[in-house]
């Protein structure tokens, strides 16, 4: 519960200050975090299967 609460401030926050600067400003800021989020999402694609980090492995049939 107080992780949505804490979600919520921060989402009226950031809401706030994109309301208040200038357009170009706002898209720039999108656009890097779109690219920061792309950059992580094609890390985690291409490595993350090779590292097991204490994750079990699992049988793609469900079987150990």
């Amino acid at each position: 519960m107080l992780f949505l609460v804490g979600a919520m401030l921060v989402l009226g926050v950031v809401l706030g200050v994109v309301a208040h600067v200038p357009a170009p400003v706002s898209m720039v800021a999108g656009l890097a975090i779109a690219l920061w989020l792309a950059l992580f999402a094609a890390r985690e694609r291409l490595f993350g299967h090779r590292r097991s980090g204490g994750r079990l492995d699992h049988d793609p049939r469900g079987a150990r």
